[in-house]
């Protein structure tokens, strides 16, 4: 059943229904209503593209007939006629989703220009080179969004008539000179179409409409969703927006651009943006001339800089939030094209937040619901070391900062291809289009030889928080030699580069650099989302030195130190080899006493670094085959070794034998010493028939403890039931480095965590040990040693036995990695190398449970275990330990289901404390909305 109606007059649109009207209509219908200069137009909503698509690519019946009556209303409005040959009604038919889409969808701009409303617009405007330069654009935006000729025919036509009157730049091409572009395009037009440039300005609407629906499934937008995830219900469709054309490529009285209400890159309270005089919109976001700063508007036209200048509090009073908007000067009158919330650095966005706060436009609570808790990662990149001694190359505009390394690609295809291969690539090109998203993606960063600070580039560089430089200072890029060159510096593709985003600057080769820190604005922030939040964010720390990390960004404890980590240093591998290849309890005891004093001092120092706040150890976890040799190395050892008794022999032989066969051949071969002393080693060491036993020895032991599937083999409470002297070693490590902590006034606070439990049964095992060793640890240090006996949940069956299990352990902790390893039956090397892609294209299951926590499965054995836990243990601790531990959505999750905290790498601790504080808000307004 058709909608009551699909298109809204500017005056009409309810500008808080994005969803409706896309972001762009919703701007210029509130634009208007607030009384801002905004050309008259009408939307037509994305209901209407939803049931184009839906339709199979058919308008819905009823659409065209509301749109010829609302473009009479246009007409009426502005005293022009639409095809009228003498005083021509032109119009932009620009796309516009919910959320914003930079340069994703199509706009045609100068619709309603033809052979005959060309000659009436020069008598009217009395421009006769204005008035081509606006068809030539018509023809070609048309020819490639109407008609789906690519650019690249256009632009090769544009540049043979540049050259032909020899004119570096489009502004020195004249009137006559245009007209030949208009006559080379429609020529171009009949020849990939076979069909002549449609004159007719309504069949001219209906392609343009039709086209600018189709933008929606085109590739550089749906990779742009995909990439970040925005979904059907966040936005599904693009409205059109019909907008009466104003021109800034009128003369020096008319201009173009595009600004913010404060700066994006720091947040500082300023105008902010870039303008072109004499140009149309697309001339400054496509970078194809290098724009002014807006602060260069107060001389050149004074008046109109005084009404932004006003503007930009009417837009931020009214939306209280900082805003990203177009503009047009013709003739010395501002009009506003377009308003969005602006897109801006971690930096900019949380010195924004704080001023906000401070200026009473927002309270704490929406400041912390302005920052998306991974934007934040941004905060993690490292910059170049102001103590560097380099000089760079080139300086261009500093449009998006941080620093990134890597190698030159002009491509954006081979970007993409090189960077999912594995390698850091800088995206280089002249400018880049939408066209060039896919190499976005896959680049650390992006340089432009053109272009401003509101550029394609930079923009969309900013939103995903990578570096770009734009308007490289001097750098020529030849595609067909892919080369840049800058000065005396020629760089081919491949070559290094480093890029400071932040500095505008372009480095040979890779420049040190050091890490970021966060700023005070975030602390700030931090320190407002803790005060909120109910789910504490832990950390998972294996050293001192990540420990005191975790502790400087918040963490409120360590709720998983990985003990294995602590076995692979140097000094440490070959016993902790010897302990496992032991044949005898009492001989893999004798290997564990030597680890005992390093494991003590590994807790100690952690305790330290930790002191006041608790520190959850696992005991032993992996599977023991990680610290052996494989069986292929040995095999090739033993066969070396088999090689050089060989050869020892035939050398001892060597002498005698010639001796007997050729005196003469005999004097001139070296002695038996000289022969062998490049064997020294092997003489030294004795790598003889005692080693080679050795050697078949530890072959045998490796081939007793290889499993067929050792991720759910012999491991964590299994192997230390198995070999019980591992665990042992380890609690009498922790007590004892809990009471020399205690002794040296440390508050040392152990909680042991048991890894792999399927069965009380397990705990209880380990449980009677700990309770002897912990009370013998006392009672040689004469100290009570507080420390607290839990479990790691991470096999199904715990999750079904949570009850029981909670009789004993004091706390949960969930390892949801293997967790969903076991729920799934994957394993996740095979699953992410092979299948889980083709699941995801296929939409088998939209995300990877590995990287984002499964609620369906995975959270609903926690749910449950959480549930059956506390009824056992009504005081029972409950955290998450595993990767997810430090992703928003899981961290949402684990809010809601009761969980007391969240363990995730140190890096990502600022990340998960805003994402807890977003849980509580979140739910508030869930609760508001259901109260209404």
């Amino acid at each position: 059943m058709a909608p009551e109606r699909y298109c809204y007059a500017f005056e009409e649109g309810d500008g808080k229904n994005k969803h409706l009207l896309g972001g762009k209509g919703a701007g210029l219908c509130t634009m208007t209503q607030i009384g801002l200069p905004v050309p008259p137009g009408f939307v037509i909503t994305t209901k209407a593209n939803v049931d184009y698509l839906e339709s199979g690519g058919q308008f819905p019946e009823g659409l065209m007939d509301e749109v010829h009556e609302y473009m009479e209303a246009l007409e009426k409005k502005t005293d022009k006629g639409f095809g009228n040959p003498e005083n021509p009604l032109l119009i932009s038919v620009r796309s516009g989703s919910a959320l914003s889409m930079p340069g994703m969808m199509d706009t045609i701009l100068n619709l309603g220009l033809n052979d005959e409303t060309v000659p009436g617009f020069i008598k009217l405007t009395q421009n006769e080179r204005f008035v081509y330069d606006a068809y030539r654009r018509f023809l070609q935006l048309f020819g490639k969004i109407g008609l789906g000729i690519q650019d690249e025919h256009f632009d090769k036509i544009f540049e043979e008539i540049k050259g032909k009157y020899h004119a570096h730049v489009d502004t020195e091409l004249n009137a006559k000179a245009l007209a030949e572009v208009c006559d080379r395009f429609k020529e171009l037009i009949k020849q990939k179409t076979g069909k002549p440039f449609p004159q007719d300005p309504w069949a001219q609407l209906v392609m343009a409409v039709d086209g600018v629906f189709k933008s929606w499934t085109g590739k550089r937008a749906v990779d742009y969703r995909r990439q970040f995830n925005i979904t059907p219900d966040m936005a599904y469709g693009t409205a059109v927006n019909i907008c009466t054309m104003v021109f800034g490529n009128m003369g020096t009285d008319s201009a173009t651009g595009v600004g913010f209400t404060r700066d994006p890159g720091t947040g500082e309270n300023i105008l902010y943006g870039d303008y072109l005089v004499n140009a149309q919109g697309e001339d400054v976001v496509a970078g194809i001339r290098t724009p002014r700063p807006l602060r260069e508007l107060r001389t050149d036209m004074p008046e109109i800089y005084k009404q932004l200048e006003q503007l930009r509090h009417t837009l931020e009073q009214h939306y209280r939030e900082i805003q990203d908007f177009e503009f047009t000067i013709e003739r010395g009158k501002l009009y506003m094209l377009q308003t969005r919330n602006g897109k801006m650095n971690a930096w900019a966005l949380c010195k924004t937040s704080v001023d906000l706060v401070k200026e009473g436009l927002i309270n704490e609570e929406e400041a912390l619901l302005r920052i998306p808790p991974d934007f934040l990662e941004q905060f993690l990149h490292r910059r170049i070391d102001p103590d560097a001694k380099v000089e760079p190359i080139a300086v261009g505009i500093a449009a998006s900062p941080g620093a990134a390394v890597g190698k030159v690609v002009f491509d954006a295809d081979r970007a993409e291809r090189l960077g999912n291969e594995g390698e850091k690539i800088i995206l280089t090109r002249i400018e880049t289009k939408p066209e060039d998203i896919h190499g976005f993606f896959a680049a650390q960063g992006i340089l432009t030889s053109r272009g401003g600070k509101t550029s394609h580039a930079a923009v969309v560089a900013r939103g995903m928080g990578k570096p770009c430089v734009s308007g490289a200072e001097g750098m020529d890029i030849n595609y067909e030699l892919k080369e840049a060159r800058i000065g005396k510096h020629i760089i081919k593709e491949g070559d290094i580069v480093t890029i400071d985003g932040g500095a505008g600057a372009v480095y040979l080769g890779a420049v040190p650099m050091v890490d970021p820190k966060v700023s005070d604005d975030l602390v700030m922030l931090l320190q407002w989302a803790d005060k909120i939040s109910r789910l504490e964010v832990w950390a998972n720390a294996d050293t001192p030195e990540m420990a005191a990390k975790a502790r400087e960004h918040g963490a409120k404890g360590i709720g998983l130190c990985r003990t294995e980590r602590m076995f692979n240093e140097a000094d440490r591998l070959p016993l902790v080899r010897s302990m496992i290849l032991a044949n005898t309890p009492d001989e893999r005891k004798r290997w564990c006493d030597k680890l005992l004093p390093m494991q003590r001092q590994d807790f100690y120092d952690i305790f330290k670094a930790m002191d006041g706040l608790p520190v959850t150890i696992r005991l032993l976890d992996p599977p023991l085959h990680e610290f052996l040799p494989t069986i292929e190395e040995l095999l090739n050892d033993i066969s070396r070794l088999k090689e050089f008794s060989q050869v020892m022999y035939s050398l001892e032989q060597l002498p005698g034998t010639a001796m007997m066969i050729d005196p003469e051949l005999y004097k001139l071969m070296p002695s038996i010493e000289t022969m062998t002393r490049e064997f020294s080693e092997y003489k030294t060491k004795k790598l003889d028939q005692k080693l080679l036993k050795q050697k078949e020895e530890v072959l045998r032991r490796v081939r007793v403890l290889t499993e067929v599937n050792p991720m759910l083999g012999n491991r964590g409470i299994r192997c230390g039931i198995s070999f019980p002297e591992i665990y042992d070693m380890q609690l009498q490590a922790i007590f004892e480095a809990t009471a020399l902590a205690l002794r040296d006034k440390i508050d040392a606070r152990a909680e042991v965590m048991i890894p792999q439990v399927c069965t009380a049964k397990e705990l209880e095992w380990v449980k009677e040990r700990a309770v002897r060793i912990h009370g013998e640890v006392e009672k040689r240090y004469n100290v009570k040693i507080p420390h607290k006996f839990g479990t790691m949940i991470e096999v199904v069956r715990a999750c079904l036995r949570a009850g029981r299990i909670a009789e004993i352990a004091e706390f949960f902790s969930f390892g949801t990695n293997d967790l969903s390893q076991a729920t799934f039956s994957f394993s996740r090397e095979d699953a992410e190398n092979k299948f889980l892609p083709i699941y995801n294209t296929e939409g088998i299951l939209r995300d990877n449970p590995f990287e984002i926590l499964d609620v369906m499965g995975v959270g609903r054995l926690m749910e449950l275990a959480v549930k059956e836990g506390r009824q056992t243990r009504p005081n029972l601790k409950v955290g998450i330990c595993g990767e997810h531990g430090g992703q928003p959505q899981a961290i949402e999750f684990c809010h809601q289901v009761g969980l007391n905290y969240v363990s995730c790498s140190p890096m990502r601790i600022p990340i998960a404390r805003m994402a807890a504080a977003h849980a509580v808000i979140k739910e508030k307004g869930r609760a508001v909305t259901k109260a209404l």
